[in-house]
C-alpha cells in the first residue's frame, strides 16, 4: 500500500499532515529518509515517525478498563471519550465494542475488528456480558425469580430471562455512622445488595432499567466479563492493554 495511506491508517496524521512530515525529512523507512509520500510499502518495512516506531497492525485489540465519567464513543466535542484514554500508538479505525453508560466502569473492549465485533454484540451468538451491581434495596429470592423468568421492564423492553446472582445484602451506613436500631426501626433501614447478573442483551441502560423493574435501583455498575474475555484485576480504572494472544483466539472461538 502507499506509505501515507499506512500512516494514516495508524493515527499518524492526515494524508497532508503526512506529505508535510515527508517533505519536512520526519519519515523514515529502513532508516533512511523518505522523499515520496506515495512509496509502496508492504508493512513489513521498518518505519519510523518523529523518531518513533510505526508497527501496522491490520486488526488491533485493547482491553480498557472504563473509569466513571467517560463516554463510550469514538469522539466528542464536549466530554471525554474512550478513545481519549489510549496513549499510546493505535489504528485511527479502533473502537468500542458495544457500549457502557457515562457512570458504568469495567470491561470495554476497543477493536477495529467488526467481524469479530458483530458476533460478541448478537444476541444470536448468546455471548453472556456479566455485570457486578451494587442495588439500593433488599434483593429476595422473588427478584431472582423475576429475573429468571424474564422481565417486562417497561413498555419499550421485554428482557430475556437472566441469572440473578446475589451477593450480599448489607444494612447501609449514615454518613455519621452505621445505622443503629435505635435510631431507626428495623424495617426502615436503607439496605444495599451487591450482585452479579449476565445478560446477552444489550438495550440501553438495560441492567439500570431491570433492577428499576424489582424496586431496586442501581447504585454502582460495573461490567467484569464478556464472553472468555475478563476484567484483569492488575488493570487500574483508566488504563488498557492489547489482548494477548490466547485471550484474541478465545474471543474469536
Amino acid at each position: 500500500m502507499r506509505l501515507d495511506r499506512l500512516l494514516s491508517e495508524m493515527n499518524i496524521g492526515s494524508r497532508s499532515e503526512i506529505r508535510a512530515m515527508v517533505k519536512a525529512g520526519r519519515i523514515r523507512v529502513n532508516g533512511a529518509p523518505v522523499k515520496d509520500a506515495g512509496m509502496n510499502v508492504s508493512g513489513q518495512e521498518s518505519i519510523a515517525a518523529d523518531g518513533r516506531e510505526v508497527v501496522y497492525q491490520t486488526f488491533e485489540y485493547y482491553l480498557l478498563n472504563k473509569p466513571a465519567g467517560v463516554i463510550t464513543a469514538t469522539e466528542d466535542k464536549r466530554q471525554k471519550t474512550v478513545l481519549d484514554l489510549l496513549t499510546g500508538p493505535h489504528r485511527k479505525d479502533v473502537a468500542p465494542v458495544g457500549r457502557l453508560d457515562k457512570d458504568t466502569t469495567g470491561l470495554l473492549l476497543l477493536t477495529n475488528d467488526g467481524a469479530l465485533a458483530h458476533r460478541l454484540l448478537s444476541p444470536a451468538h448468546h455471548v453472556d456480558k456479566v455485570y457486578a451491581v451494587t442495588a439500593d434495596g433488599r434483593l429476595t429470592e422473588d427478584d431472582v425469580r423475576a429475573f429468571a423468568q424474564g422481565l417486562r421492564v417497561d413498555d419499550e423492553l421485554t428482557a430475556l430471562p437472566a441469572e440473578l446472582v446475589i451477593v450480599s445484602v448489607e444494612e447501609a451506613e449514615k454518613e455519621s455512622g452505621p445505622v443503629t436500631e435505635e435510631a431507626r426501626p428495623a424495617e426502615e433501614a436503607p439496605v444495599i445488595s451487591q450482585a452479579l447478573v449476565p445478560i446477552q442483551e444489550g438495550k440501553f441502560h438495560q441492567v439500570k432499567r431491570m433492577f428499576a423493574a424489582v424496586g431496586k435501583p442501581v447504585l454502582a455498575l460495573k461490567r467484569l466479563s464478556m464472553g472468555p474475555l475478563t476484567l484483569d484485576p492488575d488493570l487500574p480504572e483508566g488504563t488498557y492493554r492489547p489482548l494477548t494472544p490466547e485471550e484474541i483466539q478465545a474471543l474469536k472461538n
